[in-house]
């Protein structure tokens, strides 16, 4: 019998790429992986399922991690589940090329920036350009050189390395300004709170007594500040005023301020630095000249700062307009009697905490009713222009005269937007603080109310 011929074996389908080889160089070389830590996991791209086989072999044996696709949209998919660190793209795919491949993947969600190489026979510039604008990161042409490969991958390891560096970095810097922004949200808070603390310690704005009106103005630069003024009653004929201006801006001077107005309270007179009992057990006002200097020496021997203060302190004689004044290197007040004349009083003094064994004086002021006086802080006469121009006790002398119809707080309110207007600004640089006395002379007995 004549044996049957064996059948032909049908000759293995090929790919488009399956006739040249896929890479070139000695693999075995090479065998380890690039050192480094941000290139793990790789994605090959190909339609070619004989290059896929042949590129993973590579990269395995190199250590990596490394997952298939055969299509720009399969490799979509994936990477919608899978986080990669490279890709490794043909170019020339149907349906969906390398190059939209890379357009739709930068323009997808992943939260891990992957370096993208472009395989390709194309390497003209203007397909190199094109590349890059789509999002490729590098190129490497057909067929494959194992070192090219590897020198590229090197270059994605480093650049990855130190996107990731940056990233996070950035992160570590993201959640320090979260938790500097929640720190400056409750000093936000707590400054709110003790501005608010601080206003209160001057809580009425107009105060009137039998013989004279005393209005007060109080404006921090910024959230506190150290300015404070006041007035106390002493007994039925007598009232305290002052206004004090710490150094500097701020808590430090916010505190001091409080702390020495704290002395000067009409809220408790038994503290009040400046009272003292008299013979027949009511309250007098000690002399002016000493309360300075016992402020002074308490700042000196109680307090650990290098803060001064300038302080003005009057006892003013309601019966009788008299008034003693002590200058701690507080500006000049203002005198403007009920004429209309304007002047400046006083010759200025040690402020308070700079010399130890300072001495101090007082000057009297005698005030006939219908006259005012004006104690004010240098943050009025020191306001500037946007050019720098400084008001000064000129300036301030052509706002009292301009305003001398303004009476009380409404006198202040004037002040201060006159002097928004000088300035330019509604925040005021430095703090503004003011005490305002016009005084009517005290109405006898039979005159009735």
């Amino acid at each position: 019998m004549t044996p049957k011929p064996k059948p032909k074996r049908p000759k293995a389908r090929q790919t488009r790429d399956a006739s040249r080889p896929v890479v070139t160089g000695d693999v075995g070389a090479v065998a380890t992986r690039i050192e480094g830590d941000a290139i793990r996991r790789v994605l090959i791209v190909d339609d070619s399922r004989a290059q896929l086989r042949i590129l993973s072999a590579v990269l395995l044996r190199w250590g990596y991690e490394v997952f298939e696709a055969t299509s720009g949209a399969r490799a979509l998919e994936l990477l919608a589940r899978e986080e990669v660190d490279l890709i490794l793209s043909d170019w020339m795919m149907p349906e969906m090329s390398g190059l939209e491949f890379c357009r739709q993947f930068r323009a997808s969600d992943n939260a891990r920036y992957a370096y993208f190489i472009l395989l390709t026979l194309r390497n003209a510039r203007e397909d190199v350009a094109t590349g890059l604008s789509a999002g490729a990161d590098d190129f490497l042409s057909k067929p494959l050189d194992v070192n090219e490969l590897r020198a590229r991958i090197a270059a994605g390891e480093r650049l990855i390395a130190t996107q990731r560096e940056l990233f996070e970095k950035n992160r570590l810097l993201g959640e320090a300004l979260g938790e500097l922004q929640l720190v400056y949200d409750n000093i936000a808070r707590d400054l709110v709170e003790a501005r608010n603390l601080q206003q209160s310690l001057v809580p009425d704005e107009h105060l009137r007594f039998d013989g004279a009106d005393v209005s007060l103005l109080l404006r921090a630069s910024g959230h506190v500040g150290g300015d404070l003024v006041g007035a106390f009653e002493v007994n039925d004929t007598r009232i305290g005023l002052y206004a004090i201006d710490v150094s500097g801006h701020g808590i430090a001077s916010a505190l001091l301020a409080a702390r020495l107005a704290g002395h000067l309270t009409r809220a408790n007179p038994d503290q009040n630095l400046a009272l003292t009992h008299g013979p027949d057990g009511t309250f007098v006002m000690r002399p002016v000249a000493e309360i300075c200097a016992d402020l002074n020496r308490m700042i000196h021997d109680e307090m650990a700062t290098e803060l001064y203060c300038t302080l003005l302190i009057i006892d003013v004689d309601l019966a009788t307009g008299h008034l003693k004044v002590a200058q701690a290197g507080h500006p000049a007040p203002l005198l403007q009697n009920s004429a209309g004349t304007v002047s400046f009083l006083g010759g200025g003094g040690h402020p308070i905490g700079l010399v130890a064994e300072a001495e101090y004086k007082a000057f009297d002021v005698r005030m006939s009713p219908g006259d005012r006086l004006l104690v004010y802080s240098d943050g009025i006469t020191e306001s500037t222009t946007p050019d720098g121009l400084e008001l000064g006790q000129d300036g301030l002398e052509l706002i009292v005269r301009r305003d001398a119809g303004l009476k009380g707080p409404g006198f202040l309110d004037a002040l201060l937007w006159e002097l928004n207007e000088f300035s330019g600004s509604a925040e005021p640089a430095d703090d503004i603080s003011a005490v305002f006395l016009e005084y009517h002379g005290r109405r006898s007995r039979d005159e009735g109310p």
